[in-house]
């Protein structure tokens, strides 16, 4: 369970619930209390998230009180219009990585069938694992619809901040000429444990990113080293695509990843990738080969 406050997608009995995950007395919710928000519809493509979100129900007060130890945490996204990443967004893993800096934000996509929850197992083909590369990156939960936004309202936009890690086969990324077979197979796009509240973030520019494989620490960054600020990418990619309420953007990595490294380090079957982002949360997935 989460650390922070924040909102979680659950598994409440035989529903999927929107809570809202207190860590202290607040708004009459005792720690180690949830107050649930919305239940998911039953629609094959239902995401609670989404649904709260355009039907107001995050402002409105009430709903059950549930133990947190009731209730199995699920990806706080389950399908978002689109999940935005940007490549290459830190100036030391450009470096490491060969290529000169971005002149602008570097963007492409992942499909939700890559989103998994904290402590899922994720299953990787056979023919995508002999490369299998981790990536530790915060992302961001858009709360409010998007559209050509100024550099300073970006971030009035934003619902929160989740811990996520952008799994890439490189063989295939770097093979395939382009990049989404590589960075969208399924279960490749871990995120968690809940969005972090933006009110709770004061600054999503100062926050301390490590990358665990196993028990060593791969990456040990810092969001303030990234090229595109949070506001600068929301702000950019609006100009082009309509960010809608839940949309979700990974903003890039820094330095440290597994294929840069002399010898290469990579993710090999039975090995657990963790994702910490201070004061978002973290996110630790262990690796199946199938």
């Amino acid at each position: 369970m989460s650390t922070v406050r924040g909102l979680a997608r659950a598994r409440l009995g035989d529903r999927v619930v929107l809570v809202l995950v207190e860590q202290g007395v607040e708004q009459g919710v005792e720690k180690g209390k949830a107050r649930v928000l919305a239940t998911e519809s039953g629609h094959p493509a239902a995401d609670v998230l989404r649904e709260a979100l355009h039907t107001g129900a995050l402002e409105q007060a009430g709903g059950e009180t549930v133990p947190v130890d009731d209730l199995e945490l699920l990806a706080p996204v389950a399908n978002p219009s689109k999940i935005l990443c940007v490549g290459l967004n830190y100036l030391d893993h450009a470096e490491e990585s060969g290529v000169e800096p971005p002149a602008r934000p570097l963007l492409f996509a992942k499909f939700p069938n890559a989103l998994r929850a904290d402590g899922a197992v994720v299953e990787v083909p056979q023919d995508l694992s002999g490369e299998l590369d981790y990536e530790g990156e915060l992302g961001v939960v858009i709360g409010r619809r998007a559209r050509n936004v100024a550099l300073d309202e970006a971030l009035d936009h934003v619902l929160g901040y989740v811990a996520a890690n952008d799994l890439s086969a490189r063989d295939a990324q770097f093979s395939d000429g382009q990049w989404l077979r590589g960075k969208s197979a399924d279960g490749f796009c871990p995120v968690g444990p809940v969005v972090a509240l933006a009110e709770d973030v004061e600054d999503p520019q100062a926050l301390r990113i490590v990358t665990r494989l196993n028990d060593q620490v791969v990456q040990d960054g810092s969001t303030e080293k990234m090229i595109f600020s949070v506001a600068e990418i929301i702000s950019y990619a609006s100009r082009y695509l309509t960010l809608e309420p839940g949309d979700l953007i990974l903003t890039g990595t820094p330095p440290g990843v597994g294929f840069a490294r002399k010898p290469p380090l990579l993710v090999k079957d039975g090995d657990t990738v963790t994702v910490t982002v201070e004061g978002v949360g973290t996110v630790t997935n262990r690796v199946r080969v199938v």
